[in-house]
């Protein structure tokens, strides 16, 4: 095996042997490889609260036409005690060394690189396209705001969450633990969602004076979106597209009930195979 190859494979190992006893048996860290390096690797990263079973159904595909991928298990989540507290010291700054470290993990997996994320994994995505060179990146409804929320009032909000104490909300208020599945938390910290829109704040500065460092990006938003902000991802296309810089492409996944998390495969229902008609053509899509 090629020494990159080898030494992504022991970067892994230390990666995976985090996943203990205390997570979740669906929880961690996922590798999908073929026993070589491939000609491209996929990087897929999860929401917030979840974990890397969220990604699999994608993932699965991707390894079947071929591809390597890998989905890291984010700081804090795939605990299987889903009361857990572990969110409540969630930094910035531990997501986006966790990253940076999936990252290079990948690089060594795979001739080129695409990294795909999802919600909070969408934000962390959106972030590599600034800083990172890689062959496309594809943030699936980033968190770059919260919904309902005006754009110019995020910064006000970032700051009432940070002077706040840091409590624990119930993404359903009516089934609360009850809510499946199983392998993500049912709850989320406040101060984790300032963390997120901290990073989020600082890529639209960076974004503003500097084009991104990978050429090929395709931003995809729901159209019946309830979580994220869809005009923030549209003012951030549009930052990136002054630059002339590469190829930024907005792409709407359409005709959805009111949702958020469109990629859950164990959510009941048809909504995530709905979503896949639109998201796995674009991550199967190896154009230059």
């Amino acid at each position: 095996m090629p020494p990159d190859y080898e030494t992504a494979l022991q970067r892994y190992e230390t990666l995976r042997r985090r996943d203990d006893a205390t997570i979740h048996a669906r929880g961690g860290s996922i590798l999908l490889a073929h026993g070589r390096r491939t000609p491209r690797v996929v990087l897929l990263l999860h929401g917030l609260t979840a974990s890397p079973m969220q990604c699999v159904a994608l993932a699965r595909s991707l390894h079947g036409n071929g591809d390597t991928v890998l989905v890291p298990r984010l700081p804090g989540h795939g605990a299987r005690d889903r009361l857990t507290t572990q969110l409540r010291e969630l930094r910035g700054e531990h997501l986006l060394d966790a990253a940076r470290e999936a990252l290079a993990i990948a690089r060594g997996l795979g001739v080129s690189v695409t990294v795909a994320g999802f919600s909070l994994g969408g934000l962390l995505a959106a972030w590599i396209a600034q800083h990172e060179s890689v062959d496309h990146v594809v943030a699936i409804a980033p968190f770059l705001g919260v919904a309902c929320v005006p754009r110019a009032a995020t910064a006000t909000l970032v700051a009432a969450l940070r002077a706040l104490p840091n409590v624990f909300l119930w993404w359903d208020p009516i089934r609360r633990e009850r809510q499946m599945p199983d392998h993500g938390y049912p709850r989320y910290p406040t101060h984790a969602i300032a963390e997120a829109l901290g990073i989020a704040a600082a890529l639209g500065m960076r974004a503003r004076s500097t084009p991104p460092a990978t050429r090929r990006i395709t931003i995809v938003t729901n159209a019946s979106e309830t979580g994220v902000n869809n005009g923030a991802a549209r003012d951030l296309a549009g930052m990136w597209s002054a630059h002339r810089a590469g190829s930024v492409e907005l792409r709407s996944i359409t005709g959805l009930p009111p949702s958020h998390d469109v990629i859950e495969p164990l959510r009941p229902g048809t909504l995530a195979r709905r979503a896949y008609r639109t998201l796995l053509p674009i991550l199967h899509d190896v154009r230059p």
